[in-house]
């Protein structure tokens, strides 16, 4: 009989090594642009390899996305009963630094599992966001339909979204604060946060723009690699060839989606900050307004966020740097108020105060309402410890 001549050479921990690396080209990539070849070159396997432990990419997709929450359910259940909000926070907020690589797979790829998987992984969640909530209540008990929870867990979880260099104990100790002072908020109380009244879409006059007006909504419930130029099609009354009489192909529509984002955005930002007093004022607006933004355009911003990686680099880039220098705006503002932080510790606050909005959002299911802005515009400004 022959001996494997690699089996005395491969590690034990192969499926675990396998997952990390997964996780982390999943984040990166999102689910369809990243292959079971790329995955297995990361790991420094061949994709025969790898196809002994997975049969296919679904299945270790699905492993990440479940290995990802399995990690915070089990820091949580490390937790005593009878520890504080911040031991609880902590215990969450260790598990995400350090697996920041690979946390994206939970916010925007999930979507992608098959219904079965996804309802479990939102069982674990839920599990995840009851302890919090109990641990929130706790300390500070409030009607607020776990929104203070999931908020805080959407400043760790934010780590996962940017590659911003910064220690990890130096992270974790901004996160943790930062979740803290959003659970000890009452998003009830209006927090003085400005009127925003954000450019309006464009109605579509043209072929381009209906074509464009009619996938964003496509992209935004199904993914942008599941919808054909067929539905596009479909749904402003073409042929799929006469689709490339307005687009190049598919991800044309995609990358011109971006750019549209990307602009209501800018031009929001510049209007809120026109009359601003002070920095601090500056920070306020600046929160409004994406927080109105994020509301009023829910599904071209979810697009936007979640698409953007599978992008091709001519069409990335240009967005790429609109992004950095939203970005900068917030952070050269939040850093005139405190000036204590330096560039990078600035930039983690100021994803941390984008994630508040994207799980807010989310347990409010995009209702926009002046109440609903306040809430989460009260709870951002309190993340980024105005």
């Amino acid at each position: 009989m022959t001996a494997d001549p690699g089996a005395a050479t491969r590690p034990r921990n192969r499926r675990q090594l396998i997952v990390g690396a997964a996780g982390r080209v999943f984040s990166e990539l999102g689910y369809h642009t990243a292959s079971m070849e790329k995955i297995a070159a990361s790991v420094g396997i061949s994709a025969a390899a790898l196809y002994r432990h997975f049969p296919n990419k679904y299945a270790l997709f699905a492993e990440c996305a479940d290995v990802m929450v399995d990690r915070l359910v089990v820091a949580l259940d490390e937790v005593p009963a009878s520890a504080g909000l911040a031991d609880v926070l902590a215990a969450v907020t260790g598990v995400s630094v350090a697996h920041r690589a690979s946390g994206g797979v939970y916010r925007w790829e999930a979507r992608y599992l098959n219904h079965e998987d996804r309802r479990r992984l939102r069982s674990k969640f839920a599990h995840v966001v009851g302890r919090v909530d109990a641990a929130v209540q706790h300390e500070r008990l409030l009607r607020d339909d776990r929104l203070r929870a999931v908020a805080a867990l959407g400043v760790i979880g934010s780590v996962a979204m940017h590659r911003t260099s910064i220690a990890q104990r130096r992270a974790e100790e901004l996160l943790l604060a930062s979740a803290l002072r959003v659970c000890e908020t009452d998003p009830t109380v209006r927090g003085g946060a400005p009127h925003v009244e954000l450019p309006a879409l464009p109605v579509p006059r043209t072929r381009r723009a209906e074509i464009l007006a009619a996938a964003v909504p496509l992209f935004a419930r199904d993914g942008f690699a599941s919808v054909t130029n067929g539905q596009i099609a479909e749904a402003v009354g073409l042929a799929p060839s006469a689709l490339y009489r307005h687009y190049p192909g598919k991800v044309d529509i995609l990358a011109a989606a971006c750019l549209q984002a990307a602009g209501l955005l800018a031009q929001g930002t510049d209007r809120s900050l026109h009359d601003v007093a002070g920095p601090r004022e500056a920070v306020v607006a600046l929160a409004a307004t994406y927080v109105a933004y994020s509301f009023e355009h829910t599904e071209l911003n979810s697009v936007a966020e979640a698409e953007l990686a599978g992008l091709p680099d001519g069409l990335r880039r240009p967005l790429v740097l609109a992004q950095r220098e939203h970005i900068a705006v917030w952070e050269q503002q939040l850093r005139l108020v405190r000036l204590e932080l330096d560039p990078r510790q600035a930039r983690l606050l100021v994803h941390a105060g984008f994630g508040v909005v994207v799980e807010a959002g989310r347990v409010l299911r995009w209702r926009d309402s002046p109440a609903h802005r306040d809430a989460v515009t009260t709870l951002v400004v309190s993340a980024l410890g105005l």
